[in-house]
């Protein structure tokens, strides 16, 4: 009914409820802050304590001709989401997340669903229409407009991050954390791994940039390469137990209560 959006007695319209002022752009503040509040909601209620964050190409297809990175990237994270799910936790701790699409995300969603975990998927509104793809957990299933806000969950929650080969939001999504890592701007230890050694050396010359003095030979080491699901589970599983599981460790407080990001 029309009424419930007017303040009372058929007058002003409330501005909460007024959808013609919420798409101006005198609203995009609360537009954001809903982008905010909305998925920091959800996660409190699913009692999502972390993530990690399987990035890759949503062009990579189950038979396509780099389809075993599909396949070992659904192997991963469904061994990652069994190893998981072992945690004596109350709350969910280190949850499969893509960005929701199709290609490696789907694999990753796909993983985690085959080991009976929840997934989340960050999917973004693209002129190409990417689509959610069917194995992210619905009540874990978001829909951004704004690419930032979308970055800034992928890097909240996050306590590691995968990379498998991808394109140019891949290549972004990588460099952003890196960054982020870099200069200290993420106060947390965060395991990175890069997936297929020969694609990432041939596409990105970290050498070159040391060489160059673009960056310090010490940021080489704020990731790893893996070129199989053994060692690329064993690299995960060894760091978040050493920075986030060690029972001599201080208790942290939840990520979703704090942000430093």
């Amino acid at each position: 009914m029309i009424e419930k959006y007017y303040s009372g007695d058929g007058r002003t319209p409330l501005a909460y409820r007024n959808s013609e002022f919420m798409d101006t752009p005198d609203a995009r503040a609360l537009r954001i802050l809903s982008e905010y509040l909305y998925p920091l909601s959800h996660f409190r209620k699913e009692r999502v304590h972390d993530t990690v964050v399987f990035f890759g190409s949503a062009r990579t297809f189950e038979t396509s001709a780099n389809g075993r990175y599909y396949q070992e990237a659904r192997e991963l994270a469904r061994r990652l989401t069994e190893w998981s799910n072992g945690l004596i936790d109350g709350s969910r701790r280190f949850v499969v997340c893509t960005g929701g699409g199709p290609g490696i995300m789907e694999a990753a969603n796909r993983g985690a669903q085959d080991a009976g975990g929840k997934t989340v998927g960050l999917n973004i509104g693209l002129p190409f229409e990417q689509r959610p793809n069917p194995f992210v957990t619905p009540a874990l299933s978001f829909e951004f407009h704004y690419f930032f806000m979308r970055k800034f969950w992928f890097a909240y929650l996050a306590k590691a991050l995968v990379i498998f080969p991808g394109g140019f939001g891949t290549l972004d999504e990588l460099t952003e954390i890196l960054t982020l890592v870099q200069t200290q701007k993420l106060m947390k230890k965060i395991v990175v791994v890069l997936y297929g050694t020969t694609f990432w050396k041939e596409v990105l010359n970290f050498d070159a940039l040391v060489r160059h003095g673009m960056i310090s030979a010490d940021d080489v080491s704020l990731f790893e390469y893996a070129d199989d699901v053994e060692t690329a589970f064993g690299i995960l599983e060894s760091g978040l137990t050493k920075h986030y599981l060690k029972p001599d460790k201080e208790k942290e407080e939840p990520a979703i209560a704090k942000s430093r990001v």
